[in-house]
């Protein structure tokens, strides 16, 4: 401001003194401009530096702990075995949950009064003891889904269906009234049972590793013949014996067979024409197996002590 008013009084100024007294005041104003912008580059570095002191952090501190997150035992073993099939060029079906009579029984084989329906303990939303085609329940197996897929779809199939199941079973370390299935199905010309042994075989040494052996013993399914249960060299003790696979060497992880020719009939399949194998194995089981949890009933009950242990499984 006192420059500004110096400049004013320049038409005050004789004409032989007004050249001297501006190059004077421009000097003035320049040396003021200058000192000017050193004190704000002053100002704005040490303001820099206070905020760099607030806001720095010393690295060589422990940082503060965060729960990490990971998939459920459960979830994760569902995932390694539906990524084997999806290499094997299976596609994936996810069917409902609530189904009817048919599709969970007679597409099956299990027409009403089999003695096998005893084995499923269904859990019933709605039942009709005269017309078994009105009665409503929750799926007791995936097998349902093949049904429907069947219905749709043409030969040659090669589906996998993973998905919750429900049976009406006491509650222990080894049964639950509710687990995870996944169930397999290939229909197409010339399926042999062959074909289901090495597909089966290269699964389990995948999921189990190189060295497992398995063996197939000669079992009944209503929806598969011939069947037969599936066991695997057990990974626990190598075979030598142990309390899991209660000493004998192996262990049970799956149902297979191939597929009944009145499934085929059923939903519009020709048996004359084509066959098929099918497979059905308990997620739980297999979640056993592989991080050896002897109690079924830890999967579900939601304990973050237990799902803790696998934050760093995978």
């Amino acid at each position: 401001g006192l420059i500004t008013a110096e400049f004013a009084r320049l038409k005050e100024i004789t004409p032989q003194e007004k050249k001297e007294f501006a190059r004077n005041l421009n000097t003035m104003r320049d040396e003021f401009n200058a000192l000017i912008a050193q004190r704000k580059d002053e100002l704005e570095k040490a303001n820099l530096k206070e905020n760099m002191k607030k806001e720095a952090c010393d690295v060589t501190m422990f940082g503060e702990r965060t729960n990490k997150g990971a998939l459920h035992p459960v979830m994760e073993t569902m995932d390694r075995i539906i990524e084997y099939f999806l290499a094997q060029n299976f596609s994936i079906e996810d069917g409902p949950l609530i189904e009817d009579d048919f599709h969970n029984f007679e597409a099956l084989n299990l027409p009403k009064f089999h003695p096998a329906r005893d084995m499923q303990d269904t859990f019933f939303i709605s039942r009709n003891q005269h017309d078994a085609t009105k009665n409503v329940l929750l799926r007791s197996h995936t097998s349902s889904d093949e049904a429907h897929y069947m219905e749709t779809h043409e030969p040659p199939i090669r589906v996998l269906c993973p998905g919750r199941v429900y049976r009406n079973e006491a509650i222990s370390a080894r049964a639950h009234c509710f687990f995870h299935q996944v169930e397999g199905l290939y229909v197409d010309k010339n399926v042999s049972f062959t074909d289901l042994k090495q597909v089966l075989l290269t699964f389990a040494r995948e999921m189990f590793g190189a060295d497992t052996k398995i063996r197939l013993r000669p079992s009944y399914f209503p929806f598969t013949e011939p069947s037969a249960e599936m066991d695997i060299s057990c990974n626990i003790c190598g075979g030598t014996g142990c309390n899991f696979c209660k000493h004998t060497g192996w262990v049970e992880i799956l149902g297979c067979g191939m597929v009944d020719p009145h499934d085929l009939e059923a939903c519009g399949i020709d048996s004359n024409v084509y066959t098929g194998y099918a497979f059905g194995m308990g997620v739980e089981r297999i979640a056993n197996l592989k991080y050896r949890v002897n109690d079924l009933r830890l999967f579900s009950e939601n304990d973050t002590r237990f799902l803790e242990e696998f934050q760093s499984a995978f």
